[in-house]
Parts: structure tokens; C-alpha cells; sequence
């Protein structure tokens, strides 16, 4: 059985192999990074707790670039997200090179740098963005990966992308085993005090972030479903027989729609599921006052930032069932990663390819230091059997970046290979959950087993006419709020008033 568990030559089961995973989110603050500064800090996510490069990278970006920027996309979004790509497989192949030399010269880095394009350790797969927020998709070997799917939602102003999510599903194999995957990149609403709207924008990721159009799905199984009672109408036979079946057959009609609805969703019961971003969760519903309690970086200090997680909204809700419903956190041991300030009298490196810059930095005084970026997993279900889990490696945040007020947090992990049937939960779980009982955790109903909110179909209808308002929104912004717009603009009417003046001359 691919990517399953098989009985060894003693009879026992065997733990399935594993791909090695780099996850990483950060909220860029609608600005180009430093491509060689960040491959500095992502060299050591790369290097930690392991003796190769991840098989697999995925960025979760939020604020990747100025609003007009994001909302037109294309042209205008490629020079924020192609960084990442220069800035990892930088870091990728000063990691490799670090491994072959023990001692790594400045002019080694420039070097790597130069030779990037020549020597390329990831592939990006895909890059997909909705307004502010995007992932990117790498990988080692673009051969593991296939059929590859997307998702978007946007619940912004009028369902735009000012805050929203996206989606990446995709099936990877290697050596006859083979896995699905399922990631989403997503921004929630920000300000302590908007909680609900947090919890909210959640349940919009589980109704309306489909891999497939709902709609269509409704549509063929109508089609399928009124073919089947036609064809049952026009047996002979006895009336109350006819309708017995007839029942029997709507009732097969609800099982088949919802298992459609359960596969194109976030939670399909055959994929892996990791999500991360900006989930901008805080520590407290208020602002700080002068008076208040705050966390800092003293060990010693009684307001040390590890004495202020268990007030952590996500954590919280979480476990009481209202957000990330069903899904699993490493431990959380690093400092909050916003809100930063950075000292703008520290200078930035004096050289271009420098990959250190020593930020000097203050939490914002007038926000609670949280812990607002996150990565989640959906833990292996009880049935694939037990040992089998995600081994988290390393979950920790890289150091404060200049253009950012957020720091960037990755999770290393090994995904076991379990193939997509073995992730599925089997007819005896499911008949369970039908009758009402809680799945095998005890912590309610396995999102795997059944949804915790129904799709919506309208959602894909939506997202269509949402990008249309996004385009002429973000046109408005860069015709009006750039300088390159301006330029654009002023040309259209140098260019209509010469038009008319012609036209009067003529």
C-alpha cells in the first residue's frame, strides 16, 4: 500500500518514510526585503536540526506589497515575491556550501549571489496571492509534486483581499509512497479588540476556501442524482417498493454531496493540513496604559514575555472549540514576534550584499508584544495508528528584520508518507460520527470525519466579482497614490487634450 504502514518480516508495522518540510510566514509590511540580509536568517532555518535541505518550502507572505500593488498583481506584485525566490535559494546554497567548507569567506556570499541563476536549489512551484496575503510553493524535485490545486477567499472590505486567504493542495510521491498536501496561507483580522472577527474570518476559510467551484460540484451531482430517479421511476414494480428506493437514494444523494463538499474543503480527509500567517490572535482584548504589566526580554524581570502566554487569545480559543478548529500546535518557546520598532538611528549595512545588518530594536509601547504569527497542523488521525505523527524538528522565529515590524517564524517538520486512503477515515469511524459519538481524541468531532461548518457554494461566484472590484480598486490606488501613476495619468490627459485640440483644429 503506498505511503502506508506494511508489516515487517516479523509481522509488525513498519513507520511510514518522510518528507521533510519547511513552512515559513511572514508579514513583509508591504516592502521589498533585503535579499541577502534575509538569506542570512533563512540559512539558519534551513541548517537547524538536520543534515539536508528541506524536500519542500512553503512561504505564507502577508502585506507582500503595497495594496495597489497586490490587488493588480502580475507586473506589479513579481518584484516582491521573485526576492523570496533569490532570497531562498541564496540561502539554500550557502547553506550547502557551509556543509563542504568549514570556513564560509564574505566573498563566498557574493559569490552565491552571483551564481544563483546558475545553480538553483529550489524550484517555486506556484505562487498564488489574494490582495496582501500569497504563497509560494518550492520545492527540490518539481517532479514529486502533481496535481497541484487553488484556493482563495477574501474577507476584507466587500470580500476584497485586504485580508484574506489562500490555498495550495498538492500530491507528492517518491519512491512508489506518496502523500497529500494541503497548505493555507491566511491574514486575520488585526486590533486586540477584534477577537470575533478573528474567530470569523476562520470560519470563512472553512465555508468558502474550496479547492473546486461548490457550485459545480452541486450542479453534476442534481444531474447525476435526477438521472438515478428517473431510472428508478421507470422500473416495474410495486409503488411503495419505488418509493422505499427512491428514499434510499436521496439519502445516498446527502452522503455523496457532503463527502464532495468534505474533499474540496480545507479539511479534505486524504491531505495533510498546515496553516500559517499573520493570525494576529493578541494577548489582551485593550491597549496597554502606561500602567499596565509588559512583557520584555529580562529573564530575570517578573514581566518576562514567557509569563504573559497562557493569556494567548489563540490558544484559548482553540482549545474551547472557536478557532482552528481540530488543529495542532508545536509549543510555542519564542519571544512574541510583533509589534517591533527599530531604532532608526542604526544604520543598514553599508554593503549592498552584506547578509548582516544588527537591528537594534523596542516593542511598540502602544501595543501588547504578541505572539500574532503562527504556524498549525492537522496531527495524524488515530486510525493511520499509533506513533504516527508529524515530528516537529524546530518552531521558532528568525531575528527582527528591518523593513518589518513582524519577525518571521518557520516550522521544520517531517510529514510521514501516508497515503492519501490511509489518511481517510475508515466506514467504522465514520458510522461512528454518523450516530453522534466523538471521534477517537476525544476533543470533539475530527475534522477529517466531519465538517465543523458547512461550504458555502456561492463562495467561488463571489471571489470572482471580489477580484473584479479588487482590479479597479487597486488601479484607482496606483493612478492616484503613486508617482509612477501620476506619470501614467498625466499622460492620458496630455494625450486627450491634444486629441481634442486636433479634433477643434481640424
Amino acid at each position: 500500500m503506498a505511503g502506508g504502514r506494511e508489516p515487517d518480516d516479523t509481522g509488525k508495522m513498519t513507520a511510514p518514510s518522510t518528507l521533510d518540510l519547511l513552512v515559513l510566514t511572514f508579514n513583509c509590511a508591504a516592502k521589498l526585503i533585503n535579499v541577502p540580509i534575509f538569506a542570512g536568517h533563512l540559512q539558519s532555518a534551513l541548517g537547524r536540526d538536520a543534515a539536508e535541505l528541506p524536500e519542500v518550502v512553503v512561504l505564507s507572505l502577508q502585506e507582500v506589497a503595497p495594496l495597489s500593488y497586490a490587488f493588480i498583481g502580475d507586473y506589479f506584485l513579481r518584484p516582491y515575491v521573485d526576492r523570496f525566490d533569490e532570497a531562498l535559494n541564496l540561502a539554500a546554497s550557502l547553506q550547502s556550501q557551509s556543509r563542504e567548507e568549514d570556513d564560509v569567506s564574505a566573498s563566498s556570499s557574493s559569490s552565491a549571489s552571483h551564481s544563483i541563476h546558475a545553480r538553483k536549489p529550489y524550484s517555486l512551484i506556484r505562487t498564488l496571492n489574494v490582495g496582501y496575503t500569497a504563497i509560494m510553493m518550492f520545492a527540490r524535485d518539481p517532479a514529486r509534486l502533481k496535481d497541484i490545486q487553488e484556493a482563495e477567499v477574501g474577507f476584507g472590505a466587500a470580500e476584497m483581499g485586504n485580508k484574506g486567504a489562500v490555498g495550495l493542495r498538492a500530491l507528492y510521491e517518491v519512491g512508489g509512497e506518496s502523500t497529500e498536501l494541503t497548505f493555507v496561507a491566511t491574514h486575520l483580522a488585526a486590533m486586540e479588540w477584534n477577537l470575533p472577527r478573528r474567530n470569523a474570518n476562520w470560519g470563512t476559510i472553512m465555508r468558502g476556501l474550496t479547492f473546486e467551484n461548490p457550485e459545480e460540484v452541486l450542479s453534476q451531482m442534481r444531474r447525476d442524482a435526477e438521472s438515478r430517479s428517473e431510472s428508478i421511476s421507470s422500473e416495474e414494480g410495486d409503488a411503495s417498493e419505488q418509493a422505499r428506493l427512491l428514499r434510499d437514494e436521496h439519502h445516498q444523494q446527502d452522503l455523496r454531496l457532503q463527502q464532495q463538499f468534505h474533499n474540496l474543503s480545507v479539511f479534505k480527509p486524504s491531505s495533510h493540513l498546515f496553516v500559517a500567517g499573520d493570525l494576529n490572535y493578541r494577548i489582551s482584548t485593550t491597549s496597554p496604559t502606561p500602567y499596565s504589566a509588559f512583557p520584555n526580554m529580562d529573564p530575570g524581570s517578573e514581566n518576562y514575555y514567557t509569563n504573559f502566554f497562557h493569556l494567548d487569545q489563540l490558544t484559548r480559543e482553540r482549545l474551547a472549540g472557536r478557532t482552528l478548529h481540530g488543529l495542532s500546535e508545536h509549543p510555542v518557546t519564542f519571544p512574541p514576534t510583533y509589534k517591533y520598532v527599530v531604532d532608526s538611528k542604526t544604520p543598514p549595512p553599508e554593503s549592498a550584499g552584506s547578509s548582516v545588518d544588527e537591528v537594534k530594536w523596542n516593542f511598540a509601547p502602544h501595543r501588547y508584544p504578541g505572539w500574532t504569527d503562527r504556524i498549525l497542523f492537522l496531527e495524524l488521525p488515530s486510525w493511520v495508528g499509533a506513533g504516527s505523527k508529524i515530528d516537529v524538528r524546530s518552531y521558532d522565529a528568525l531575528p527582527v528584520i528591518r523593513t518589518s515590524d513582524h519577525r518571521p517564524v518557520f516550522l521544520r517538520a517531517r510529514v510521514p508518507l501516508v497515503a492519501p486512503a490511509d489518511l481517510a477515515p475508515p466506514a467504522a469511524v465514520l458510522e461512528s460520527a454518523a450516530a453522534g459519538s466523538a471521534s477517537p481524541g476525544g476533543s470533539g468531532i475530527d475534522p477529517r470525519v466531519r465538517l465543523p461548518v458547512e461550504i458555502d457554494p456561492e463562495a467561488w461566484d463571489r471571489r470572482v466579482a471580489a477580484r473584479r472590484r479588487e482590479i479597479a480598486a487597486g488601479w484607482t490606488m496606483f493612478l492616484w497614490s503613486t508617482r509612477q501613476g501620476a506619470y501614467i495619468l498625466a499622460s492620458v490627459l496630455a494625450a486627450s487634450a491634444g486629441g481634442y485640440w486636433l479634433y477643434r483644429s481640424a
